[in-house]
């Protein structure tokens, strides 16, 4: 048994590799931090005596994410399990924030979980079984003022994965599909999006345990925690207005 893990050198990637490894799946672990990566193969391989097969890369690269799938298509054949946890963000006014990182934040988010994500769905149809897990965030439900770029990428990663799993349902195919929803976590993320969060932080191992034991449930939307939920749910019955102005005043916070 094999799963593909992207973002698996750190964070919510890592811990969802240790999840799968826990299980038995072999991992093909993808991220940028080849270092990083290393250290995760040292550990799983050690403590759970599975394989793990590293591949440092920027998913920013389509063709590399052709490429990606392809190696990987010859290496193993049809993989059982598919996590697009790779994706960054920024903060800032939407005049002021460097452009070519939005484009990246795109290409990362959308771009990569778009390209893996059907190369990868059409091979698990044919076979009529796996499993993909795509990491969006409680973002993905309301506007984002001052993280504007982040927030519509999560409700593009929300809305594909729905679209797709209720394509999946009228093919009566076995094939599942989920999408992990949290909220602030403790991972690189912060840093990298130069926020601090003025809210609880979530455990990033617990979220990965969460996600996991959902997905095998065949949860379509995966929400680790009450006060996840209950964010999801506010933001549904608020209208975006009043959702965006708060959201504009709870971001502007986090900015360093």
């Amino acid at each position: 048994m094999v799963a593909l893990v992207t973002g698996a050198s750190s964070g919510i990637g890592r811990d969802i590799a240790r999840e799968l490894a826990k299980r038995n799946y072999d991992i093909i672990a993808v991220a940028r931090n080849e270092e990083g990566l290393k250290e995760v193969k040292l550990e799983l391989e050690q403590k759970y005596h599975i394989k793990v097969d590293v591949k440092a890369m920027d998913l920013i690269d389509r063709d590399g994410c052709r490429k990606l799938y392809e190696d990987v298509q010859k290496q193993y054949g049809t993989i059982e399990i598919l996590v697009n946890n790779a994706g960054f963000g920024t903060c800032g006014e939407f005049t002021k924030t460097d452009l070519d990182k939005e484009l990246g934040i795109i290409d990362t988010n959308i771009a990569a979980l778009h390209i893996l994500t059907k190369l990868f769905l059409r091979d698990m149809v044919k076979e009529n079984k796996g499993h993909i897990l795509n990491v969006a965030s409680i973002a993905g439900f309301m506007p984002g003022p001052l993280m504007a770029t982040y927030y519509s990428t999560k409700a593009y990663v929300v809305r594909l994965t729905q679209s797709i799993r209720q394509e999946l349902f009228m093919q009566k195919s076995k094939v599942k599909i989920s999408c992990l929803c949290p909220g602030p976590v403790k991972t690189n993320f912060n840093k990298v999006a130069d926020v601090k969060f003025n809210l609880l932080e979530a455990d990033s191992q617990k979220v990965a345990k969460c996600a996991v034991n959902r997905m095998f449930r065949n949860r379509i939307l995966i929400f680790p925690g009450v006060f996840v939920w209950i964010g999801r749910l506010l933001a549904k019955i608020s209208p975006d207005q009043i959702s965006a102005f708060f959201c504009y005043f709870a971001q502007k916070r986090k900015i360093q």
